[in-house]
């Protein structure tokens, strides 16, 4: 007798059977779409950003309960938490002195909330750190993103070292997963708890990106402008793109495995 398999196991089959040219194809299809949905249900696109803000806090909230409810932070990585932390206190720094609003507020909690989750990790349950896996050199992508950014940043009226840190942290926030993303395809097994963190730092991903791509259609192109002349325009969106696909076959094979109803996240070979 066979078995009925579930809609989403079809399509996830048929997908994983599609050549690579395909498969980028169908994802940037599905990106589309997903802009055409958002710009047709949210009016205020400002709302995306807060959105954004707002589920990273609650991937930070899992870790948060991970770590009082398991004593244990294995699977975690220490070096993506302190790129967290960097690109926060960095751009909390910018929006204290460049433009105060709502987002300060969430990033002051978000950084709050990750600098005790870096306490916890290095001190608390230091015993469960798994230091061998968390092998990504964290000064690959801090030094690369400064120089970069003392080459292209914004050309306001704004401090010339202001302007440069701005750059800073949008640039080391696009890349500052990919620590974890090491620790995870090292062990090849995710628990469920980083898993659902790392899922929600790929929707916050997305919701930031989102909202800077419909704020340039909804000005047609007028933002661009704004943001200054020169190539730093395109490198804030050219960021946020990256910051989404960086995690994109992740949050692909974390769907399937919650369609599946595995507990335990298993990555094939090849996978972030």
């Amino acid at each position: 007798m066979r078995t009925t398999r579930r809609p989403i196991q079809v399509v996830s089959t048929w997908v994983r059977r599609q050549p690579p040219k395909v498969k980028a194809f169908l994802a940037v299809i599905t990106g589309m779409a997903a802009l055409v949905l958002l710009r047709a249900i949210v009016h205020d696109h400002d709302n995306l950003f807060v959105a954004a803000e707002a589920v990273h806090s609650i991937g930070i909230s899992v870790l948060i309960y991970k770590l009082m409810k398991e004593k244990t932070c294995a699977g975690l990585s220490l070096k993506s938490q302190e790129l967290t932390a960097m690109f926060l206190a960095v751009r909390l720094y910018c929006s204290f002195v460049m433009e105060y609003d709502i987002h300060t507020l969430l990033d002051l909690a978000t950084l709050a909330t990750t600098l005790w989750v870096i306490y916890m990790i290095r001190f608390n349950l230091r015993s469960s750190y798994m230091e061998d896996k968390d092998n990504f050199l964290i000064y690959y992508v801090v030094i690369p993103c400064a120089a970069l950014a003392l080459l292209i940043h914004p050309s306001t009226s704004h401090l010339f070292i202001n302007r440069v840190f701005w750059a800073f942290c949008v640039y080391l926030e696009a890349v500052s997963v990919l620590p974890q993303l090491r620790v995870m395809q090292n062990t090849k097994i995710v628990e469920p708890f980083t898993a659902h963190y790392v899922f929600a730092l790929g929707v916050a991903r997305f919701l930031s990106c989102a909202h800077w791509v419909l704020q340039v259609l909804d000005s047609r192109g007028h933002l661009l402008v704004a943001l200054g002349h020169g190539l730093w325009p395109s490198m804030v969106l050219i960021s946020e793109i990256v910051q989404t696909f960086i995690l994109a076959d992740f949050c692909y094979y974390y769907v399937k495995s919650v369609f599946g109803g595995q507990l335990v996240m298993r990555l094939p070979s090849g996978v972030v």
